[in-house]
């Protein structure tokens, strides 16, 4: 009898988190799944210790990123839903029957993101699913925040796709993950797609999962992560907003983009955003942009008031985790 879910997990010189992320997978209460690792090109062992091991695996020739890595894997399956899991996390022991449980209760449920906790600080949240505002930043839903809450489950605009399910037969219709964004902010991209569609993207609270972060690029900032991030943002603007739409948001972009610049020089990134921009700006129509339908309408319009009510939740979780510093 086929299994309902393929855990498919891109790996690049991520030997050092195989181990636990395995174990993890095989404490599961729920073995209604099968594990495919898609390799991009490691040169750290992994590929040797994936054979040794004889996992279910695909090798690929060079690093094709996190998006190029995934789609391999996703059209490799069979099953009806896809895990995408980071191999720098552990699950907790119910996490795939939870997910599982989560996408049945509608075939409108595109995709479902997971409780994701900070690994070495657990008492903090990594993320409770991915949101998109309308100074144009994605953000990570209660990151740095307490773990003991998130416990409702609710819809996001997108899932964190580091320990996501997802329903496969719909990437036939919206399209897989962009390649071009290589990495960062191919998941929110194809979560805003299913949205356009009229899909739901949802929370899950009681999927647990331990996620140390940053585990293959290496740390939060780093100059190959800005640079693609900028680029990528321009491509999710480009790509999912009408005209119109992108007529109306543009001044809140265009503050969003002045206040992130200003950030990133701060820190010693400002060359670097601002090379990601321009690549974006110059590389854009390269992208398949999603074609404007009338009966969408609808699904354009929740997504605007989405917007707006994700840029106060920003406001809002970033003013508590300020207040929370300075009661240290």
């Amino acid at each position: 009898m086929e299994k309902k879910v393929t855990i498919i997990i891109p790996n690049f010189n991520g030997l050092t988190y195989m181990e636990p992320c395995f174990e993890a997978l095989e404490a599961q209460n729920c073995k209604d799944f099968t594990v495919l690792v898609v390799d991009n090109g490691s040169d750290d062992g992994s590929v040797e210790w994936l054979k040794e091991k004889q996992i279910p695996s695909v090798f690929l020739p060079e690093n094709t990123g996190f998006s190029g890595a995934v789609n391999v894997g996703i059209k490799s399956s069979t099953t009806p839903y896809v895990i995408l899991l980071n191999n720098d996390t552990k699950v907790d022991k119910d996490y795939v029957g939870e997910m599982i449980r989560a996408i049945e209760r509608s075939p409108k449920i595109f995709s479902v993101s997971s409780k994701m906790i900070q690994m070495y600080h657990p008492e903090l949240m990594d993320d409770a699913g991915d949101m998109y505002c309308l100074l144009g930043w994605a953000y990570q839903r209660g990151v740095g925040r307490s773990s003991l809450g998130y416990q409702r489950p609710v819809r996001v605009f997108s899932a964190c796709a580091g320990a996501a399910i997802y329903r496969r037969e719909v990437f036939d219709e919206i399209g897989y993950f962009d390649e071009m964004h290589f990495a960062y902010l191919e998941d929110l991209d194809v979560g805003y797609r299913a949205r356009i569609a009229g899909y739901d993207n949802i929370y899950c609270p009681t999927a647990v999962v331990y996620h140390v972060g940053s585990g293959t690029s290496g740390s939060k900032y780093n100059s190959f992560k800005v640079k693609l991030a900028a680029r990528n943002n321009i491509y999710l603007n480009y790509k999912n907003m009408p005209v119109l739409q992108l007529i109306i948001n543009f001044p809140g972009i265009f503050a969003g983009t002045v206040l992130k610049y200003g950030f990133f020089r701060k820190i010693g990134y400002g060359k670097d955003y601002l090379a990601g921009l321009k690549e974006g700006i110059a590389t854009a129509r390269r992208c398949r942009k999603v074609p404007y339908q009338p009966e969408h309408l609808k699904h354009y319009l929740a997504i605007e008031w989405e917007l707006f009510a994700a840029t106060w939740l920003y406001v809002y979780e970033f003013s508590r985790r300020q207040i929370g510093k300075l009661r240290k």
